[in-house]
C-alpha cells in the first residue's frame, strides 16, 4: 500500500506540468509504438489463482474519478465517479475497501474494491488533502487543509466523529503503527502537529519546518520524520513512551533538523525502519537518514527533479520517479549505486509496487497514464535485469496519488 503526493515542493504543480509538457519524448514514444509488437509478452509472470485479483486506483485530480487498473489482466477494469478534484487515497487493510479524498467536494468517497463502485460518501471540511487508516481498518484520519483541522473517521458508521485543530494547511496526517499517535505536518504554518490519538488532544507542536509536508513514523512508533519541503531540512521527532525508565523519553521532544538537499519533497522509510531516503526536489539528490542515529550518510545523484520513491519489501532496492527527467531510477541499497534508470511518460511522481514486488507502477501526472515496470525482466540469454518498463496504461486527467490491493474472490 502506498499513497502518493500531490504537489510539489513549492506547491505549484501548474508550473510543473508547463516543464514537463515542453520536453519532447522521442524514445518513450517509438518504444510505447512498439510494445504492442512484443513488449507485453507474459513470459516469467507469477501464476495466479481463479479467485485473486490485484487493482490499482488512481486519482484523476482533473476528471472528477477514479481509474481502476486491473494488474492481474494488465487492462483498465473501471472509471468510477467520485467527487470534485480527488487528490489522495489509502485503502483498508482489514477489508476490501478504497477511500478517495475529494478537495473541492469536502468529501470521502468509500469504494467497493470487490465492485469498483461508490458505496458511501462521508463529509469532513474544507480542501482534504490526505488520508490515513489505522491498522485494524476501523478509523481514517484526514487533514483538512483549508480548514486547519483533522477529521476522525468512523469507518464502520460511515461518519466523522471528532475535528482536532492543528496548523495552517496540514498537508498530511499520519498514525502511527501502534495506534496512539497521530503526526500533522503543517505545510502553511511550518510546525508539525503531535495528538494523542486516544484522547485526541494535541500534545505537542514543534515549528522551525518551512513548507511541512511529507512524514513518516518508524514501525516501533518510536520517532516521526517530517520533509521541511520550503527549506533543507528533515525534522526528526521522539514520540512520547511513558512507559520508558528514562523521563525524557516520556514526552515529545524535538531530537533534530538535519541538513538534506534543496526541497525535500517525500520519504521513503525501508520497512525494518532502519533508513529513510529523502527525495530533494530542488537538489536533484536523493539523502540517505540512518533513524537509529538521526544522522544523514549522504546524498546520491537520481535524476532531475526527483519526486517520490518507495522501498522493496527486502529492504534491498529504492525505487525513485525523476520527474524532471522522465525516468524511475533503481539504487542498490546494500551496494550504494544506482543500477538502473527506466525511461517512463511525462512527469512520474507517485510510485506504487504491486503485490510480491513483481510489479512496479509510476503515475506519469503530466502524460495522464501509468508506467508499468517489471522490477526484475530477462535477457534472451537469460541474464536477470532490474528495471524494464513493460507497458503503458491509460489514466485520466491529472492523475496524482496511486494505491494497490489485493484480495481474494470468495
Amino acid at each position: 500500500m502506498l499513497i502518493a503526493m500531490r504537489r510539489s515542493p513549492d506547491s505549484s504543480t501548474d508550473k510543473i506540468s508547463e516543464r514537463s509538457r515542453a520536453r519532447p519524448l522521442p524514445a518513450v514514444t517509438l518504444l510505447l509504438a512498439l510494445l504492442p509488437l512484443g513488449g507485453c509478452t507474459r513470459k516469467h509472470f507469477p501464476k495466479y489463482p481463479a479467485n485473486f485479483r490485484e487493482y490499482a486506483w488512481v486519482t484523476n485530480g482533473g476528471g472528477r474519478s477514479v481509474t481502476v487498473l486491473d494488474l492481474v489482466n494488465m487492462r483498465t477494469a473501471a472509471t468510477i465517479p467520485v467527487g470534485d478534484q480527488p487528490v489522495a487515497l489509502s485503502v483498508n487493510p482489514s477489508k476490501d475497501e478504497v477511500y478517495v479524498v475529494n478537495a473541492g467536494s469536502g468529501t470521502v468517497s468509500v469504494v467497493s474494491a470487490a465492485e469498483n463502485r461508490v458505496i458511501a460518501t462521508i463529509g469532513v471540511h474544507r480542501q482534504p488533502d490526505s488520508i490515513d487508516v489505522d491498522g485494524d481498518g476501523r478509523r481514517a484520519y484526514v487533514a483538512n487543509a483549508g480548514s486547519n483541522n483533522v477529521s476522525v473517521i468512523d469507518l464502520e458508521r460511515r461518519r466523522e466523529v471528532a475535528a482536532v485543530g492543528v496548523g495552517e494547511s496540514p498537508a498530511k496526517a499520519i498514525i502511527s503503527p501502534d495506534g496512539k499517535t497521530l503526526v500533522v505536518t503543517n505545510r502553511g504554518g511550518g510546525s508539525v502537529t503531535v495528538i494523542d490519538a486516544r484522547s485526541l488532544k494535541v500534545r505537542a507542536v514543534f515549528g522551525g519546518c518551512p513548507g511541512a509536508s511529507d512524514a513518516v513514523i518508524l514501525p516501533d512508533s518510536s520517532k516521526a520524520f517530517a520533509a521541511c519541503s520550503g527549506g533543507h531540512q528533515v525534522m526528526a521527532i521522539g514520540l512520547a513512551r511513558p512507559e520508558s525508565p528514562v523521563p525524557e523519553e516520556r514526552t515529545d521532544q524535538l531530537l533534530d533538523l538535519m541538513d538534506v538537499g534543496a526541497g525535500p519533497a517525500h520519504l521513503a522509510l525501508k520497512p525494518d525502519g532502519g533508513e529513510i531516503f529523502v527525495s530533494n526536489y530542488g537538489g536533484d539528490t536523493v539523502s540517505e537518514i540512518a533513524t537509529n542515529a538521526d544522522n544523514v550518510g549522504g546524498a546520491y545523484v537520481m535524476g532531475a527533479n526527483p519526486l517520490g520513491g518507495v522501498v522493496t519489501a527486502d529492504n534491498s532496492i529504492l525505487w525513485e520517479s525523476n520527474f524532471g527527467d522522465n525516468t524511475v531510477g533503481a539504487y542498490s541499497i546494500d551496494d550504494g549505486t544506482r543500477i538502473n534508470t527506466v525511461q517512463v511518460g511525462e512527469g512520474p511522481g507517485p510510485l506504487a509496487l504491486a503485490s510480491g514486488g513483481f510489479l512496479l507502477l509510476a503515475v506519469d501526472r503530466a502524460a495522464g497514464d501509468v508506467s508499468v515496470l517489471r522490477t526484475v525482466s530477462y535477457t534472451p540469454k537469460g541474464e536477470a535485469v532490474t528495471g524494464s518498463l513493460f507497458t503503458v496504461l491509460s489514466a485520466g486527467k491529472d492523475p496524482n496519488a496511486i494505491a494497490v490491493k489485493s484480495f481474494t474472490v470468495r
